[in-house]
């Protein structure tokens, strides 16, 4: 894990994508060829805390907790900012430019956010039941959006 001591909490995100076609299908090449750069630049990322990755394998595709045809992308960052610039500003973008080529459109929300102690790496299970939070109730501080998001929880040491 790749954390930075004072931060008392890092940001969690989940991601799902419902596939157009088998990962293995000519269709997904595209998509299919570029899973493990993205995950080395991910891993290399400031801000990069930690990823969900099957065990024996350099990535996740392979697990799906939520059925067959839905792709998850779990990781924990140390905040916001890191998560977004990964993900808007680097070539992680290019990925989000063609995602329609390789993904069905979600019409609920397909990407939930929240904060975590430093340290703590939620389950798979917890992360789907922020998602449904989100879907069920719109970003709260419990499950949150890039667009809408919160600040971590306060820390509650006393004052001096």
């Amino acid at each position: 894990m790749n954390a930075t001591p004072s931060s008392r909490h890092h940001l969690a995100q989940i991601n799902v994508g419902v596939l157009k076609a088998p990962l293995s299908a000519p269709s997904m090449a595209g998509f299919a060829s570029r899973i493990e750069p993205v995950n080395a630049l991910a891993d290399k990322a400031p801000g990069f805390v930690w990823r969900l990755v099957e065990e024996g394998e350099g990535d996740a595709t392979g697990l799906r907790p939520f059925g067959d045809a839905l792709l998850i992308n779990y990781s924990v960052w140390e905040d916001v900012e890191s998560l977004w610039n990964f993900t808007y500003r680097s070539e992680h973008l290019e990925l989000l430019r063609d995602r329609r080529e390789w993904f069905d459109r979600v019409k609920e929300a397909h990407l939930a956010l929240w904060w975590v102690p430093s340290g703590t790496i939620p389950t798979v299970e917890e992360a789907g039941r922020r998602l449904d939070l989100l879907r069920e109730h719109g970003p709260t501080p419990g499950a949150f959006t890039l667009r809408t998001s919160f600040p971590p929880p306060a820390d509650h040491a006393p004052h001096a």
